[in-house]
């Protein structure tokens, strides 16, 4: 059957690829599944019993949860009945919960546990339009959200024939989900999406691979963020049974216990991964040490786009059996497909994972392009390693005058929600949606991205410098978590570098370092000597402009939670540029205003005056003695 309302892929489930697990989620340590049968009927009876309770079509319910089977209920039960869905992340501040549940002018929240209420009831109490609150989890003082299945069990005799109506009645175009960009600046951004939108986007993508009804996914990724979302109608629609991880800290065990065949992830995850994987490495005794790394390095150097020599492909045959089957082992033994999306991907991973016969589709989007606007391809016949693959079928894509991407497609939102304004300065005329990241297109319709082009910025030489190019590269370092690239105006690029604390507490234990804590430790000189050699290191693999020319530890870890990544793990390069003053001011020798006024800086003082006073006051003492 015809899929144009997300919706609609309840039909298509039941007609042509029903089964016993299309869902799956952990109760009490036990995987508990849901047949397509038990999906519908759970859907509709949220239609039924959020009917039943006064909501209707155009209204907003906003909801904050984790990843789980019920999230799947209420998304299509209010879809089907014209509500809109508003999702939110559960990690965001309480000054973004009191914007979006105020600007979004939600009605309902469903949440998932008491952590959440806690978050969220000192902002819902002084929401006035805000009249219900349900819960997944029992907590107490809070409704279930076994209410609204009750109520619509009991009535659905008597909404059936309405939610028929309303069904039919919903055009693809109209709006089906408000969701607030997490952002790295500003305020959240409320993006408006319609079925259309989404639905375009999960048929055309489920073309990239082969995978169907006899295959199994795990999904960890948050479901409020676009990509996970669209990739979780995607699998629907291939009839491709979704298992929800309990938490990003069981994901190793989830792996083994569902052994999926696809699974989503972000860049940031891969890294991790790797790096682990290099990291057990290392520690094994020499000759198996010897031959892991022996077949990463020949990993490193596998390519799609060049045909392998016979002495090469032997090799890696070898390195397969002998090594890169034990990848495979940790992701759960099957022969698994990594789509990454969220950022970009670092090259030696990418190459790594192939080599392993581990493919990694990566693509690229945004929110407000549903996401996606390329991606690449599952077949090594197909994909382009280091681009981000083929335009998709249904979009266009040029490249503007000064190499930013331009998209046009049903995939293109609505436009902000409330922000007109905003809307018509990422919209142009022509329907081109400008998505302030900077590309090239090959001859073939590949896609590769260079940068964002807000995160551009000239030295005070005049020559632009793209900070997550250099960012990827020194990532690579065992000794390096996070890292931002600083330098706007100034006449070199320097960094401020969150190190990797696990691996650097081992190295300091091995060579007799002391320190007492995270604050002490970065200002440690062996440390700071042998971050300066890593420095060293990578500065030899990009361009003079792009060396890192002085660099500052910071003492903490950063992350979402903290405030300096985004839920996606992207920079948020203006909260970490405010933090981190005092050591940019440092690095730079440079003192900001205090009071309104500058206060002196080391280039500003008379050098020659200081000589002079110093010279005297030493001639005094040597004349008169101390205390003269």
């Amino acid at each position: 059957m015809e899929v144009t309302r997300t919706f609609d892929i309840l039909d298509r489930l039941n007609q042509n690829f029903p089964k016993d697990d299309i869902l799956a989620g952990k109760q009490n340590g036990e995987w508990v599944t849901y047949s397509t049968g038990e999906y519908q009927r759970y859907v509709d009876y949220i239609s039924y019993g959020l009917l039943s309770m006064g909501y209707k079509k155009g209204d907003k319910i906003a909801t904050i949860s984790n990843n789980r089977p019920e999230w799947n209920f209420v998304d299509l039960g209010m879809a089907q009945a014209g509500i809109v869905h508003v999702p939110i992340y559960p990690t965001i501040s309480e000054e973004d919960y009191r914007y979006i549940l105020r600007h979004s002018e939600v009605k309902a929240v469903i949440i998932s546990n008491r952590n959440i209420f806690r978050k969220i009831r000192p902002v819902t109490r002084k929401t006035r339009k805000i009249k219900d609150i349900f819960s997944f989890d029992q907590v107490e003082g809070v409704r279930s959200w076994v209410n609204i299945i009750e109520a619509g069990r009991n009535h659905q005799d008597h909404y059936r024939e309405q939610l028929k109506e309303i069904r039919e009645d919903i055009d693809p175009d109209e709006m089906v989900t408000l969701i607030y960009t997490s952002g790295t600046t500003g305020a959240p951004k409320g993006v408006m999406l319609s079925h259309r939108n989404l639905v375009s986007n999960f048929i055309t993508t489920s073309k990239a691979h082969k995978l169907g009804y006899a295959h199994r996914a795990l999904s960890f990724l948050p479901l409020c963020h676009v990509y996970e979302r669209m990739m979780n109608y995607h699998m629907q629609y291939k009839g491709i049974s979704i298992y929800y991880a309990e938490s990003l800290g069981s994901i190793s065990r989830d792996l083994k216990e569902v052994k999926p065949h696809i699974f989503n992830t972000v860049p940031r995850l891969l890294e991790k991964v790797y790096d682990t994987i290099l990291g057990r490495g290392k520690n094994l005794p020499y000759l198996q040490k010897a031959t892991f790394f022996r077949a990463v390095n020949l990993g490193l150097k596998y390519r799609l786009d060049k045909p392998n020599r016979p002495w090469y492909n032997f090799k890696l045959k070898i390195a397969r059996r002998l090594v890169f089957k034990k990848w495979k082992e940790a992701l759960g033994g099957k022969d698994v497909i990594i789509v990454s999306g969220g950022a970009a991907l670092q090259k030696r991973i990418e190459h790594a994972f192939w080599a392993a016969g581990i493919p990694i589709i990566e693509g690229y989007g945004l929110t407000e392009t549903s996401p996606v606007i390329a991606v690449n391809h599952y077949d090594p016949l197909i994909a382009k390693l280091g681009t981000v693959g083929p335009v998709l079928e249904n979009v266009e894509v040029k490249i503007s005058h000064e190499g930013e991407i331009l998209c046009k497609g049903p995939n293109v939102m609505l436009g902000y929600y409330k922000q007109p304004e905003l809307t018509r300065q990422v919209i142009d005329r022509d329907g081109w949606f400008h998505t302030g990241d900077i590309g090239r297109l090959d001859e073939e319709g590949f896609l590769t991205i260079t940068d964002r082009k807000k995160e551009m910025f000239k030295t005070s030489g005049g020559k632009y410098i793209a900070p997550q190019v250099i960012e990827n590269k020194f990532k690579e370092s065992f000794f390096i978590e996070q890292i931002m690239v600083i330098g706007e105006n100034e006449k070199f690029a320097s960094a401020l570098i969150s190190p990797n604390f696990e691996f650097l507490h081992d190295w300091c234990s091995m060579h007799k370092i002391r320190y007492r804590d995270n604050r002490e430790l970065v200002r440690h000189p062996d440390v700071i000597s042998r971050y300066q050699k890593e420095i060293n290191k990578y500065n030899q693999e990009v361009g003079e402009t792009e060396k890192i020319k002085r660099f500052r530890l910071v003492c903490e870890e950063w992350s979402a939670d903290t405030g300096e990544l985004s839920p996606t793990q992207k920079l948020k390069r203006e909260v970490i540029h405010d933090k981190y003053g005092d050591l940019i001011d440092e690095i730079y020798q440079t003192r900001r205003k205090k009071n309104g006024k500058q206060l002196p800086t080391i280039q500003n003082l008379n050098v020659k005056s200081l000589r002079q006073g110093l010279k005297q006051r030493l001639e005094n003492l040597l004349k008169n003695g101390p205390g003269k």
